[in-house]
């Protein structure tokens, strides 16, 4: 945080005697500079693979930060994340809490529908993408599976390629923009094929049906973290 705010060189940080002041240095940094947010990324790497009394302290230095500096934090991170609210010094702090699900064709594909025509009024074009006509919209869930991050990558690949050849974005792009990437390192196991080569009807769906988690009191470092598992949409 203080070599982000550019108020002094980082190299500072480890000469003799300066660790001690870091968080008082911080609370100053954020005053003289007056944030009035400060917004903490992928905020489960702070506590991962923390024990209780590590996690006390993290959310203790954030209590004091916050205070001390009058200045609101936003924790962004995985559904774990959501762990620093166990602690009691920090628990009344988070007043607001957003979880973002995978969206989902089974349960509101309407929704999914508008977002990509959202998403499509916001590309470089005089007429927008037909993003919600059917081929399309099951495809690019296929290819996504629901997840944003996955989405918002293929999306950009495809319209890098129709503006690099001043084309209006089609179908061709998705093609080969779904080549480039494996966003679950899973696509040849399952022998999924290309589905902006399919018809929608014969589009293999996976959808999540348990998302990632983290569990701390885990023996095994090695099962602290459990990733996501998929079905197919029937």
């Amino acid at each position: 945080m203080l070599a982000d705010l550019e108020l002094f060189g980082s190299s500072q940080i480890k000469k003799r005697g300066y660790k001690t002041d870091l968080t008082k240095k911080l609370v100053e940094s954020l005053i003289k500079a007056q944030v009035e947010l400060l917004i903490i990324n992928e905020f489960q790497e702070l506590i991962e693979f923390k024990s209780v009394q590590e996690r006390q302290q993290i959310a203790n230095g954030l209590k004091f930060i916050s205070e001390e500096a009058k200045v609101p934090i936003v924790l962004v991170g995985m559904p774990w994340a959501a762990t620093i609210a166990e602690e009691p010094q920090w628990a009344s702090r988070l007043v607001r809490k957003r979880k973002l699900e995978y969206f989902s064709l089974k349960n509101d594909i309407k929704y999914f529908r508008q977002y990509l025509m959202g998403l499509a009024k916001q590309m470089p074009f005089d007429e927008p993408p037909k993003l919600e006509s059917k081929n399309t919209t099951m495809a690019l869930f296929a290819a996504c599976r629901g997840e944003n991050r996955a989405l918002k990558h293929l999306l950009l690949e495809a319209l890098k390629l129709a503006l690099s050849c001043n084309e209006y974005l089609e179908n061709k792009h998705f093609i080969t923009a779904y080549e480039k990437f494996d966003f679950f390192n899973d696509k040849e196991s399952l022998e999924l094929k290309n589905p902006f080569e399919q018809d929608a009807k014969d589009i293999v769906i996976y959808e999540v049906i348990k998302s990632s988690s983290y569990n701390p009191n885990a023996l095994d470092p090695e099962h602290m973290l459990t990733g996501r598992k998929f079905a197919i949409l029937k």
